[in-house]
């Protein structure tokens, strides 16, 4: 096993993004903070190490458990990852889907009266 493992890589490996290049986009974005510092792709990553990963409207938060450099099955990550998210944020994300406007297929644009409803129900406006 190799020590050094670069973040885009664990993060690829242990399936938290689709692809590599998703990962690297990721952290070049500042989406990815490690030790709470936002990092470039190439950044090594160690056992014990926390990181953060920004999908409004949540932050998640994982610490590593072990190293690896090869993908692994979805049945295998918990033994390389440990999700330690605040409950707090899991209940931001239940609020947001809470707040979910969905039309019906079909009903067409909403009128004027209907768009300030809607409006009025969103909270990131």
């Amino acid at each position: 096993m190799d020590k050094n493992v670069r973040i885009d890589k664990y993060l690829w490996s242990v399936r938290l993004y689709k692809t590599r290049s998703k990962a690297t986009e990721a952290c070049k974005k500042k989406q990815i903070l490690l030790n709470d510092q936002p990092v470039k792709p190439s950044t090594q990553v160690n056992e014990g190490d926390t990181f953060e990963i920004k999908r409004p409207p949540i932050i998640r938060t994982y610490r590593i458990k072990q190293l690896l450099d090869s993908r692994v099955s979805a049945k295998l990550v918990p033994e390389y990852l440990e999700e330690t998210t605040p409950d707090q944020e899991f209940d931001k994300l239940r609020k947001a889907r809470e707040t979910t406007i969905i039309r019906p297929k079909g009903k067409g644009r909403p009128t004027k009266k209907e768009r300030r409803q809607l409006d009025k129900l969103n909270p990131y406006k």
